[in-house]
């Protein structure tokens, strides 16, 4: 990917491939494009409105459709988490529930409690664009991956 307009693309190609109960784990340094990427993916996704990082409210809750059906995803950002317990404390560890569609930037911060991802997705920042790798780690991921079609600006 070229530019932001490969981020919010691969955010559209996602958007579509989605499914209950999937969570995606969101990896690369500060202006990678993980806010991008996933701002990208709830307004294809049909949410209409501002999506800003959680930096400071660690989630928020986002109402979509998917298939015709109503959908939360909520979109995590650990990045400013002090320890995984916080992450426990607050209850979040239950929103992975196999229902909620689960968005997390910082994983690295929630380690060892945040629960095992379907799919990580690795931004990497690469002269004047970005590289992105995605991985599936689980049956869920896998066919999220296969749903997915996207032709990346080259």
């Amino acid at each position: 990917m070229h530019d932001e307009a490969g981020t919010a693309a691969l955010g559209v190609a996602l958007a579509r491939a989605l499914a209950p109960g999937l969570s995606i784990y969101l990896h690369g340094d500060l202006g990678a494009g993980k806010t991008a990427l996933t701002r990208a993916l709830l307004h294809a996704a049909g949410h209409v409105g501002p999506v800003k990082s959680p930096t400071y409210t660690l989630s928020e809750p986002y109402r979509v459709q998917l298939g015709g059906q109503p959908q939360t995803v909520i979109h995590y950002d650990l990045y400013r988490m002090g320890s995984p317990e916080e992450f426990l404390d607050a209850g979040f560890r239950e929103d992975f529930d196999g229902a909620n569609i689960c968005i997390v930037e910082w994983p690295e911060k929630g380690e060892p409690v945040l629960p095992p991802p379907d799919l990580h997705i690795f931004l990497t920042v690469a002269g004047q664009g970005r590289d992105v790798e995605l991985q599936a780690s689980s049956a869920l991921g896998q066919s999220c991956l296969q749903r997915l079609s996207f032709a990346p600006n080259l």
